[in-house]
């Protein structure tokens, strides 16, 4: 019996290379399938299988590494309609993307979809089966657009969709880069002053009968607390992190913080409008795609990452089953602005509700472009003008001291 070298994916996404003797190719690829291996790629080989009982499976470590991102994954789905829509057939389309994309794990993932669409699966089902590469939304948008027949257009509605969602998380993380490594640059001169120039000067006054000013008081001891307990302050710093996380993991946590994110000023606004901008986008794509409005509700009330936001679309949603509409209960919370509601009653009594909802996330991403722009402008000067300062009062607070020693000098 030959023996045949394979590389498979598990259930889970994970990437598993082995050795397994079969009668042929197509008996090794069901007897994996039975084990919960799909096969990705196989070649005979000279080495016997090791008799073990079951099959032999070496995990991949490198395939931590091989991250499944969902700019790869708008990338395919927008290729995936784009041949749909030029008449090739789905599981023509599926083998053409398979061969065409580098992240191995992807790899498996669509070489896996396209054989159980080649057994008759359908593609939504298909993408079911991995939920942590297809969100809820991509795959109720995928059986909306099998289910009415507009698969393509579906696809490049996902795609676009995404492509827009990754640009507003990247200018927002964008936004946030600068700030993060300013204050990594302060906090690193801060400890090098406070660890290294510090105890030499007070290393210098030790023997002199020298009163100091009380500012270079206060610097030789927070210096010496840093120098003498830095380990207790680190991990003070991790106990109050965990001890936060555990907080905002909780229900009353959750709640509170996000309720006191809503209230910040400047960070407020903005979460309140991306919150906002994902909430009408994702709704008017799934509305336009033939999702239930009901469904559709409870998949963009997982989007929007703020367990206020979230109730108050529950409530809309409960609202409508009994016969009223999205807006009043919008309007009633009181967190969504009065124009965003106005613009969805229109919607709804036009019976123009998507295209409405479209117009409203367009707005507001561009209140976000314009708030992010702000806040970066702000941060900049600030954080130069908080570095600039601390520092400036290290070294103010250690040649004080000096300068006075020198007039000292210059008296006598």
């Amino acid at each position: 019996m030959p023996a045949y070298a394979y590389t498979g994916l598990s259930s889970s996404g994970k990437t598993i290379k082995g050795v397994e003797s079969a009668d042929s190719v197509a008996a090794l690829k069901a007897q994996l399938k039975r084990a919960g291996v799909y096969l990705t790629s196989v070649s005979e080989t000279k080495a016997s299988a090791p008799k073990t009982g079951g099959l032999n499976r070496e995990v991949d470590f490198s395939a931590y590494f091989d991250r499944i991102k969902q700019a790869d994954v708008g990338r395919v789905t927008q290729l995936l309609g784009t041949l749909l829509g030029a008449g090739i057939t789905l599981p023509e389309s599926l083998a053409a993307l398979t061969d065409q994309v580098e992240s191995a794990r992807f790899k498996g993932v669509l070489s896996d979809i396209s054989n159980r669409v080649n057994e008759g699966s359908a593609l939504a089902d298909a993408f079911a089966k991995y939920p942590e590469v297809f969100k809820p939304l991509y795959i109720n948008m995928t059986r909306a657009g099998e289910a009415s027949g507009s698969l393509e257009t579906v696809l490049l509605r996902i795609s676009e969709f995404m492509e827009q969602e990754e640009e507003l998380r990247s200018k927002v993380a964008s936004a946030m880069l600068y700030p993060i490594i300013m204050g990594c640059v302060s906090a690193a001169v801060v400890a090098l002053l406070m660890l290294n120039v510090v105890p030499q000067v007070t290393e210098m006054f030790d023997g002199m009968n020298v009163e100091l000013p009380w500012n270079t008081k206060l610097l030789i001891l927070v210096s010496d607390i840093v120098g003498s307990y830095w380990f207790l302050l680190i991990g003070a710093g991790f106990g109050v992190g965990w001890l936060f996380r555990r907080w905002r993991a909780s229900e009353a946590g959750r709640k509170s913080g996000d309720a006191m994110v809503l209230r910040m000023p400047i960070v407020g606004d903005l979460a309140r409008k991306v919150a906002i901008s994902r909430f009408a986008r994702t709704l008017s794509t799934m509305l336009s795609s033939g999702v239930q409005l009901l469904h559709a509700l409870d998949i963009v009330r997982s989007l929007l990452g703020n367990v206020i936001l979230e109730e108050v679309v529950s409530t809309a949603r409960d609202n409508i089953r009994e016969g009223e509409g999205i807006a009043p209960a919008l309007k009633r919370s009181g967190e969504f602005p009065s124009l965003v509601t106005h613009m969805i009653a229109v919607g709804e009594r036009s019976g123009q509700l998507e295209s409405m909802l479209l117009n409203v996330a367009d707005a507001y991403d561009r209140e976000v472009n314009i708030a992010i722009g702000r806040m970066t402008a702000a941060l900049e000067p600030l954080m130069i003008v908080v570095m600039g300062s601390t520092v400036g009062f290290i070294i103010f607070s250690v040649m004080q001291p000096i300068m006075m020693l020198n007039e000292l000098a210059g008296q006598q």
